[in-house]
């Protein structure tokens, strides 16, 4: 997400703002802006777009001899890309500014508290309520009224915060947004959301960690807890990345990156949407009252690619949670067959980018026969999200490999955030069992955090076996059938390796005459409902000498008896299933594709957003 750089010494600020900022261009963002002090006055320079207009925005201003400042690119959350909305925020007085990274979940209580105060708003942002809120703090010490703020603010954030009124010093604090320091032999001190705007000026870096707070100026860097203000002495790391690898975070591939950020991207999207006192669902950015949702009889999901997989998932929760009938449409054959939609259906399109064109014409089509739409999307601002009734943003964050895996995980987050929602509105669940399932839901992200490492492991040892095949079949049941097709779907985008997902009682009728002993078949075989059913069918596949992969649920020590290629998943609710078990899915098509030299982030032919027909 957003980049931020900070900047206090001797260089003259406002090229080396610039310069960080295009390292951080990698993360995507829609909108950039800077500050800089100079003659006791800040100098707010912002806009939408990208950073050449912003570079000539302010052409006349690179050489102004100001030492200290702060940068930001921003990946939209809360209002439109604008120039309104772009960092730097300013308080009421204007001379105190703060940028941020992460999302305050608590703004919209801490915005009405400080308008009942007095203070004047002028974005629609969750980051401006910082500003306003240290202002309200502030009197003799900058990084007190900081550490005094954030003990008000729910959420996750990277902050870079300076005042007029202290010439010379920013301060930093971090929860749960990265966030890293950096020093050189001039005595300068930096900041940035991410190391590759540093390297060109140093090697020597601090990473501040979850609720600590920097204060920085030229020469001096005192590092506090945000807890209980003690100091904190922590030693400088040598960065030996170069800057390719250092934008990736030391992975390989951006892809591998998201696949191990997918923790995070689960979090940001259930943050502050899940009420486990009450079992309430949250979700503001809906616009649709209890009236419009009753009239309801029957939801369409739109979608293509993998947020068309991400559909079919929802498919079974809604109908077995909402009790009321769902139809997945592909996109592209959405808009053009004979519908029959009304005022009484719910149309929902997927989109990661709010930008694809079939999903487009699907839901304006949809509209124009008087359908509510209703849009699942993570980007902020776009097409979709401007044109359909109500949105649910993923929030997670920029994905620049082509192949979507953190934008997918997140999409089944908020479709089932969703499930859940609709199932409040219409009393089909009660709220403990939606308590229940959103605890279930929120643990996840822990859950996938704890089995990357060791699956990626299993995974890369066993395709050494597998990673030259030509074809590949993988195959579920119920829930898990959808993650066959995505698992498939990944494998040849990226590897170029022939891949079919099935429903595995659909292989005797007819795909099963592809068995023998060269064809790997990937198989979902969790300990649930249908389990019994999936086994016989893994049993046909073994009995034909097919080459199994098996995954399955801890302890199931029958998966042994069929193969020795097993991967092992801990046990959770059913349901969330599709979440835990893409994970090998994703790490198998990736494993496989670099060990055969590919170009995984740009594979051939393809396109991160498809905007034409």
């Amino acid at each position: 997400m957003c980049g931020i750089v900070g900047y206090v010494g001797k260089r003259r600020v406002v090229p080396v703002l610039l310069e960080g900022l295009k390292k951080l261009e990698y993360r995507g963002y829609d909108s950039a802006g800077i500050v800089y002090l100079k003659d006791g006055e800040l100098g707010t320079h912002r806009c939408e777009g990208k950073l050449s207009k912003l570079e000539a925005l302010i052409e006349d201003f690179y050489g102004v001899q100001a030492y200290c400042g702060l940068g930001h690119t921003r990946w939209a959350t809360h209002g439109a890309p604008t120039e309104q909305n772009a960092h730097p925020h300013r308080d009421c007085s204007g001379r105190l500014v703060v940028v941020h990274n992460g999302i305050i979940e608590n703004y919209h209580s801490l915005r009405e508290e400080l308008k009942e105060l007095g203070h004047q708003f002028t974005s629609e942002t969750d980051t401006e309520v910082l500003a306003h809120l240290i202002e309200e703090n502030l009197s003799d010490d900058l990084a007190k009224a900081v550490q005094k703020s954030l003990q008000r603010v729910e959420g996750s954030y990277a902050l870079g915060v300076m005042s007029a009124d202290f010439p010379g010093t920013l301060v930093a604090a971090r929860n749960h947004s990265p966030l890293v320091l950096g020093t050189d032999e001039r005595g300068s001190a930096y900041l940035a959301s991410d190391i590759p705007a540093l390297l060109p000026y140093t090697d020597q870096v601090i990473f501040l960690e979850d609720m600590e707070l920097a204060i920085l100026s030229e020469g001096e860097r005192t590092l506090l807890s945000l807890d209980t203000g003690d100091a904190i002495h922590r030693e400088t790391t040598t960065i030996e990345w170069n800057a390719a690898m250092a934008e990736k975070a030391g992975y390989k591939h951006f892809m591998l990156k998201e696949i191990f950020e997918q923790p995070q991207a689960i979090t940001n999207t259930v943050s502050g949407r899940i009420n486990l006192e009450t079992g309430n669902i949250e979700l503001p950015e809906i616009n649709l009252g209890r009236e419009e949702f009753d009239r309801i009889d029957r939801i369409f999901l739109v979608a293509c690619g993998t947020s068309w997989h991400a559909a079919l998932v929802a498919k079974y929760w809604l109908e077995k949670y909402v009790n009321i009938p769902v139809e997945v449409d592909i996109a592209s054959e959405f808009r053009y067959r004979h519908l029959l939609v009304d005022d009484r259906v719910l149309t929902i399109s997927i989109s990661q980018s709010g930008e694809t064109a079939d999903t487009l014409a699907g839901i304006r089509r949809a509209a124009e026969m008087g359908s509510k739409v209703l849009t699942i999307c993570n980007v902020v601002g776009s097409t979709m999200t401007r044109e359909a009734d109500g949105t649910i943003y993923t929030h997670a964050g920029p994905e620049i490999g082509v192949a979507s895996t953190k934008a997918f995980i997140s999409q089944l987050a908020a479709l089932f955030l969703f499930t859940l929602y609709l199932a409040q509105i219409r009393n089909s669940i009660d709220a403990a069992t939606r308590k229940q399932l959103g605890q279930h839901l929120i643990d996840s992200a822990q859950t996938v955090e704890e089995i990357l490492p060791q699956v990626q492991e299993q995974i890369r040892a066993l395709i050494e076996s597998f990673y030259d095949c030509r074809d590949f079949l993988f195959v579920g049941r119920g829930v898990n059938f959808p993650i066959a097709l995505e698992g498939a779907l990944k494998l040849k985008e990226i590897s170029y390796i022939h891949a079919e997902g099935y429903a595995a009682g659909e292989l005797k009728h007819g795909p099963i005459a592809l068995i023998d002993k060269d064809m790997p078949v990937f198989a979902i075989t969790p300990q649930d409902t249908v389990y019994q059913k999936t086994i016989s069918n893994v049993e046909e596949i073994k009995a034909r000498q097919g080459r199994i992969i098996l995954l399955g649920s801890e302890g199931d020590n029958h998966l042994k008896t069929i193969t020795d290629d097993v991967i092992y998943l801990p046990t959770v609710h059913e349901d969330i299933n599709p979440i835990l078990y893409t994970i090998p899915a994703q790490l198998l098509a990736y494993e496989i594709a670099a060990r055969r030299g590919c170009d995984v982030d740009q594979p051939r032919n393809l396109a991160k957003s498809v905007t034409v027909e």
